[in-house]
């Protein structure tokens, strides 16, 4: 029931994107085709829940026995740009289209706070192993759920008569804010 609670927790209560705002680089550029959204969701996902694998048995296993914590913040950008370069090599190399369409997001995973926020949220809760994996689960379902229900809207609103002065930027920052409110109705929920 724990883990459960930690996976709805990250996905919808506390949404990386919807309550705390990180992530919201590739959640405002990459959402304009759900396709796209929905492969950019996957490799943050995918990314984020190695980032909290590995994050883990560094600090457990490396940074807190030598008394290294002082080195976290630099070791876990480490982790997460090696992970990213990972993930863009095998993008490039299974899906070249999908690499064309992620363009310079996929890249900027690396530079995506959400992750570094996860991999600091994991040693800040006092997470375990199993309970890290599931927390970097649940944070990219809810990265995934966000990118996409974005996306989904974008492209509506694309047949829609929107009027001059929000086209672009104006609307989908508002569609945004009314997303985040209608996250917060889950905020009673855990």
């Amino acid at each position: 029931m724990d883990l459960l609670l930690i996976f709805l927790g990250a996905a919808l209560v506390n949404n990386f994107v919807l309550s705390y705002f990180l992530g919201i680089c590739p959640f405002i550029g990459v959402s304009s085709r759900l396709s796209s959204a929905f492969s950019m969701g996957m490799a943050t996902t995918f990314v984020l829940v190695m980032t909290a694998l590995v994050t883990w048995l560094v600090q457990a296993y490396i940074l807190a026995p030598l008394g290294l914590e002082y080195l976290q913040t630099v070791a876990f950008i480490l982790i997460v740009a090696a992970l990213v370069q990972f993930v863009e090599m095998v993008i490039k190399k299974m899906s070249p289209a999908l690499y064309r369409a992620l363009g310079i997001y996929l890249p900027l995973i690396t530079t995506n706070c959400a992750i570094l926020g996860l991999a600091l949220f994991i040693q800040l809760r006092g997470y375990g192993f199993l309970q890290s994996l599931v927390f970097g689960l649940g944070a990219g379902a809810g990265f995934t759920l966000a990118l996409c229900l974005m996306a989904g809207i974008r492209e509506e609103l694309e047949l829609a008569e929107v009027p001059d002065s929000l086209k672009g930027a104006g609307i989908t920052l508002m569609v945004a804010a009314t997303m985040a409110m209608a996250f917060m109705g889950f905020a009673g929920m855990i």
